[in-house]
């Protein structure tokens, strides 16, 4: 089976035609008519030791949400991580290919994905694009909760060590606005939304004041959002093909570490 067979599914899925303009979504190292090694291994990032696993598990392609390279690369000489990883696939042979913006706006993608986890009922996107598509859901939750109890929630469902979050507003949290990774971009729509909480990551300091007591804003963690990629790329490809060995990293772990 060829590269391209494998990753159809998830571009129709995912269309690369939604990555915004920055990113580098698509395959990364490799050519789409080689055909395929051995199994595929799915993870959050491309990193020394997601690699390794993939050559314990015989895999001959890793699929990941983050691109490894998302800037010009103009030496390879292992000084740095990205150099590395892309210097050991290539003497490897394992292929890089990256679902990353695409799958965070496709409809049902990583948001969605997030507000299912929490429950959330009538779900709409937050920033509409085109089709259905756009950044970002809101949705209700089924009963009405604390947001003492919300953000328990969150760190029981999503195994995050700590949240940072705005002031309290003691009142209880029913609408929830979500958009997985850097979402201080979408505080305006967050407000318009009505909700009560914006469960998103990667806040600086002055995104706290931004709620102005409108809605309470939530940071989990940028891995924490988005490691529900890989569940969702799991279940494109094993709903496609049964040909092949399927593998969720074990090695996909957060960079951040807390001291709590």
């Amino acid at each position: 089976m060829k590269i391209r067979d494998i990753i159809a599914p998830i571009e129709e899925f995912a269309p690369l035609s939604l990555q915004e303009s920055y990113d580098n979504a698509g395959l990364i190292v490799g050519r789409l008519d080689d055909e395929l090694q051995g199994g595929v291994l799915l993870a959050v990032d491309v990193t020394e030791e997601v690699i390794a696993e993939a050559l314990q598990k015989q895999c001959g392609l890793i699929i990941t949400h983050h691109p490894i390279i998302f800037h010009p690369l103009k030496r390879f000489n292992s000084a740095s991580v990205v150099e590395r990883c892309v210097e050991m696939a290539i003497r490897h042979n394992i292929a890089l290919y990256a679902c990353h913006t695409n799958l965070d706006s496709t409809r049902n993608g990583m948001s969605w994905r997030v507000g299912e986890m929490l429950g959330l009922r009538d779900m709409e996107v937050l920033q509409p694009t085109v089709e259905g598509c756009g950044f970002g859901v809101v949705g209700t939750l089924p009963t009405p909760i604390s947001e003492i109890d919300f953000l328990s929630q969150v760190k029981r469902t999503f195994s995050v060590d700590a949240l940072r979050h705005s002031a309290p507003l003691f009142r209880e949290v029913k609408r929830v606005a979500i958009c997985t990774g850097a979402g201080a971009s979408l505080m305006r729509e967050a407000k318009a939304s009505g909700c009560d909480v914006y469960l998103t990551a990667d806040l600086k300091y002055n995104d706290f004041y931004t709620p102005d007591s409108h809605f309470m804003v939530v940071d989990m963690g940028h891995f924490e959002s988005e490691f529900c990629a890989i569940a969702i790329l799991f279940d494109i490809l094993s709903k496609n093909f049964i040909n092949f060995a399927l593998y969720k990293s074990a090695q996909s772990k957060n960079p951040v570490h807390y001291f709590v």
